[in-house]
């Protein structure tokens, strides 16, 4: 049993400073990390760096000096280097293939920022979701929806699928249908639409907007208007317009067709 005591005691003696040299190399170098990365971050924003390359550049940056960190604190405490990096080698290995989905979320990261289909603070539609980019993480972009949602999609998923990106172009088109009855005049109603048109600043006259008889229909006669805005304005835009046709066209004695039925009742006689 003395023999026993002896070892440990030996043991603590020997290694007690090696561990805890390590535990304050690790508490302050974690902090130290903490630092480093939040100066870096500050410096690209100073320097103009893209938004999108941010995050996801400060997150790889403090990754890679924690690996360094803990091989140095493994070092410190008396295990090889070597047989450190190889039994991490052999970890990540195992815990690559059982994460597959994570690191394919990576790969999409890096495929993003490579491709840039869409930038931080762009309008985006993917996946069933509509919002604006917030930022792009390393595993996961986040959108923040007009409905103050805050929204993680997968950037495997966002790499490999269907995206509208609402934001890359300046000017955007609003398209409508507005109705009116048979019998109504189709040249005064395209009139009262080309003034609201003209009286709007918002409108784009370049390129021209279109008005036509789209189809004629089961109950109207149906005109469709085609115009271009810039992207800011394209729902206001839309919104203004269809109460200002509707408001128009009852002053000027122009009909909006609504679905109707008739019944007619015959009186069987016994």
């Amino acid at each position: 049993m003395e023999n026993y005591l002896d070892q440990i005691i030996d043991l603590l003696v020997a290694y007690a400073p090696k561990v805890l040299g390590a535990i304050v190399t690790l508490i302050v170098g974690l902090w130290l990390i903490k630092i480093i990365v939040k100066a870096v971050r500050k410096n690209m924003e100073k320097r103009g760096v893209d938004a999108s390359l941010v995050p996801f550049l400060s997150t790889i940056f403090a990754v890679a000096l924690k690996i360094l960190l803990f091989v140095s604190v493994i070092g410190m405490v008396g295990v090889e280097a070597t047989s450190f990096v190889a039994i991490l080698g052999a970890a990540g290995l195992a815990i690559g293939l059982s994460l597959q989905g994570t690191l394919q979320n990576f790969a999409g990261g890096v495929v993003l920022l490579l491709l840039r289909p869409f930038r931080v603070g762009d309008v985006i539609d993917a996946k069933g979701y509509l919002g604006t980019v917030q930022e792009i993480q390393i595993f996961y972009t986040i959108l923040h929806t007009f409905d103050k949602k805050v929204v993680y999609i997968p950037n495997g998923a966002l790499a490999n699928s269907d995206m509208t990106n609402l934001s890359q172009q300046d000017d955007r088109r609003n398209q409508w249908t507005f109705g009116i009855g048979y019998g109504d005049d189709v040249a005064k109603a395209k009139e009262v639409i080309q003034k609201l048109i003209d009286a709007d600043d918002r409108i784009l006259k370049d390129p021209e907007p279109f008005i036509a008889v789209h189809s004629l229909g089961d109950s109207s006669v149906n005109i469709v208007v085609r115009t271009w805005s810039k992207a800011a304005d394209l729902w206001p835009v839309y919104f203004d317009m269809n109460e200002n046709v509707y408001n128009e066209f009852a002053k000027e004695g122009l009909n909006i067709p609504f679905p109707q039925m008739d019944v007619h009742l015959h009186k069987q006689n016994n």
